[in-house]
């Protein structure tokens, strides 16, 4: 098993972790708790320590999927979970790791990010907080999600930020612009979301006939629309002819040009599928070389600008 170190404390974590998103129901359609407990355990034994939780992922429920999965097993685990957006007043954070705590079953987490900024609640007040919380041992380090370098800046100056977590794939790159630059400078981790993009980067859209339900969450979204579709065929066409000629899956090409990162932690991968889960975990056996991440960086980015370009102007 892969491991990189969490900022500059020196504890190590998986370089793939368990995304429990899907966990929480909410936006995704849940199995069962028993089929996602199953799953996490399933992940544990085959050596992904690594979990990524947050208070906002049905409104806690992935957060008690998770502590219920991981009892006894605390000691072994890397755990990190988020406050949500509407609860960075300092009462509001305080309650929140507390309330988190209790549904994971646990003294402390080993991260605790800000899930996404409030422009609306000042940052220096959240980052106090947390700070205390750090002091206190409730949470281990701090992190944040969805921030800028400009937000950055204002964390580290309030106290040391060890991980930023944002959207990264073959098909949103907005990290490597000036993020992954600064975050190698500071040594901040750097871990990656929706890394096969929501599920388009396995291929069940473009090649397996896979359409999404109206009341699906992503049928909005923009990498989701028809005409957006048709300008990634290229990109997943590419994939296809390079995983067939590496006896790969298109979903494992897309995890592992991300392991192939030398800036990237950790990527998370979430699922309610076993099956889906041993497939992800053998992207970690999966060799890149130059020329193929060349060819895939490349492509990559034609798409990205194709699809951007198209957004301006709608």
């Amino acid at each position: 098993m892969e491991y990189a170190a969490l900022g500059k404390t020196g504890v190590m974590l998986t370089k793939l972790s368990f995304g429990c998103w899907e966990m929480g129901g909410s936006q995704w359609e849940l199995t069962s708790d028993e089929n996602n407990i199953k799953a996490i355990n399933t992940a544990f034994d085959h050596g992904i320590t690594a979990f990524d939780t947050a208070e906002g992922y049905g409104n806690g429920h992935s957060e008690e999927v998770l502590g219920s999965a991981l009892k006894g097993k605390r000691d072994k685990c890397f755990v990190a979970t988020k406050v949500s957006p509407v609860h960075l007043r300092a009462q509001d954070v305080r309650s929140s790791i507390i309330a988190s705590l209790k549904r994971l079953g646990m003294d402390d987490v080993d991260l605790y990010y800000i899930h996404w900024p409030n422009k609306d609640i000042p940052l220096e007040e959240t980052m106090g907080e947390m700070s205390k919380l750090k002091k206190e041992g409730l949470i281990r380090a701090i992190g944040v999600s969805n921030f800028t370098v400009p937000l950055l800046k204002e964390a580290l100056a309030i106290d040391r930020i060890e991980a930023i977590q944002n959207e990264w794939s073959l098909l949103q790159r907005d990290v490597e612009n000036d993020i992954e630059a600064f975050c190698l400078e500071q040594q901040i981790s750097i871990m990656s979301y929706s890394s096969i993009a929501k599920g388009i980067l396995t291929g069940a859209f473009h090649f397996g006939g896979y359409v999404l339900k109206e009341s699906d969450f992503r049928a909005p979204r923009r990498l989701f629309q028809k005409d957006h579709l048709e300008k990634e065929k290229p990109l997943l066409d590419a994939m296809k002819e390079m995983a067939e000629r590496k006896h790969i899956l298109i979903s494992q090409l897309a995890i592992s040009w991300l392991l192939h990162k030398k800036s990237l932690t950790s990527a998370l991968v979430g699922t309610q599928s076993e099956k889906h889960f041993l497939e992800n975990i053998e992207a970690l056996k999966v060799t890149l070389d130059a020329k193929d991440i060349a060819d895939l960086d490349t492509i990559s980015r034609q798409v990205v600008t194709a699809i951007d370009s198209q957004q301006e102007t709608t």
